[in-house]
């Protein structure tokens, strides 16, 4: 199992950019799909991004995709997650998750945060209008 550190969060305009990153520890990274999720105040925690093990495949929530992008380096043990043209219905605690299975975009299956077990602290990202 990894470990996982978030960091990268901040406050933000409107229309700004951020980049988040996630750690891992372990020399097993490169095996696992790497997830973004988030949770804003009261309500559920949503899927927003995922990434296959070799970083050749990737999987977008509806309300992110073609502003947000995931990548990874498993040279370095880290997942990133760019988010441009940030809005206000961003802000949220970002966090980041592991597995070994890549739920991609092809299955029609929305990953759900009943479905991992490890999680990093999260990250603030707050989007003012």
């Amino acid at each position: 199992q990894v470990q996982l550190v978030e960091s990268g969060g901040g406050l933000v305009q409107a229309g700004g950019s951020l980049r988040l990153s996630c750690a891992a520890s372990g020399r097993t990274f490169s095996s696992y799909a790497m997830y973004w999720f988030r949770q804003a105040p009261g309500k559920e925690r949503e899927f927003v991004a995922a990434i296959k093990w070799s970083g050749k495949s990737t999987y977008y929530a509806d309300s992110v995709k073609g502003r947000f992008t995931i990548s990874r380096d498993n040279a370095k043990n880290t997942v990133y997650l760019q988010m441009n043209s940030l809005k206000p219905e961003d802000t949220a605690v970002y966090y980041c998750t592991a597995d070994r299975t890549y739920y991609s975009s092809g299955s029609g299956y929305s990953p759900r945060p009943t479905d991992f077990g490890s999680w990093g602290q999260g990250t603030q990202v707050t989007v003012s209008s």
